[in-house]
């Protein structure tokens, strides 16, 4: 029942990509730009499974958080020179001995499936400064982590767009989020969990 997912936050840490701003700028442009590949990041490092330090030991010099700029290069895609492509973002998690694919979700009642069964989900969404109250920036399309629901059904996000990491975390309308959700990219949505923790039931038309 996807109720079970109001009153419930995923205990996803707070990774801010503008940490990056004016540091590597390879690899699509750096911190502005890096919102994919912070959010994965985010996303291993909750189930455990983020790479070990030697694995980005070449990060030089370090920086906020090398392990982000390590997911950068390996998410970056040259054709269009930039690191949010969606299936290269799933392949670079899935090195990692989790289960990782894109899919488009309906809303966010289905979405509400995934965080009632533990899994946060990383959705792509597109907006002007104030469509969603408490997103004050424009954004042709944006990765965030959905970690979670208030008790009224408000979408709890990791916003990597933040200053610093404390203010990564912020609660949404339910309606105007859902909407740049859907109308941004359709719905699309990575899941990125370990094999050990099942997906929820799939709905009549199975989109997982």
């Amino acid at each position: 029942e996807p109720a079970g997912a109001r009153g419930l936050v995923l205990d996803v840490p707070r990774y801010a990509q503008r940490l990056h701003a004016g540091g590597e700028t390879r690899w699509g442009g750096g911190g502005d730009s890096w919102c994919s590949p912070t959010c994965v990041s985010m996303v291993l490092d909750f189930w455990g499974a983020g790479p070990a330090p030697e694995r980005y030991a070449w990060v030089d010099p370090p920086g906020p958080r090398p392990v982000v700029v390590h997911a950068a290069r390996h998410c970056y895609d040259h054709a269009y020179a930039g690191a949010g492509n969606w299936p290269f973002n799933t392949a670079y998690a899935a090195t990692h001995g989790v289960d990782a694919f894109v899919t488009r979700l309906r809303s966010l009642a289905e979405a509400e499936r995934f965080v009632a069964a533990g899994i946060p989900l990383i959705l792509s969404a597109a907006f002007t400064a104030g469509q969603v109250p408490g997103l004050d920036y424009d954004t042709r399309g944006h990765l965030v982590v959905l970690v979670g629901f208030t008790d009224d059904g408000d979408p709890v996000l990791n916003d990597p767009y933040a200053p610093d990491d404390e203010r990564v975390r912020r609660t949404v309308p339910r309606a105007p989020f859902e909407a740049a959700w859907q109308t941004g990219s359709g719905g699309i949505a990575y899941v990125v969990r370990p094999e050990s923790v099942p997906l929820p039931a799939p709905p009549a038309q199975p989109n997982w």
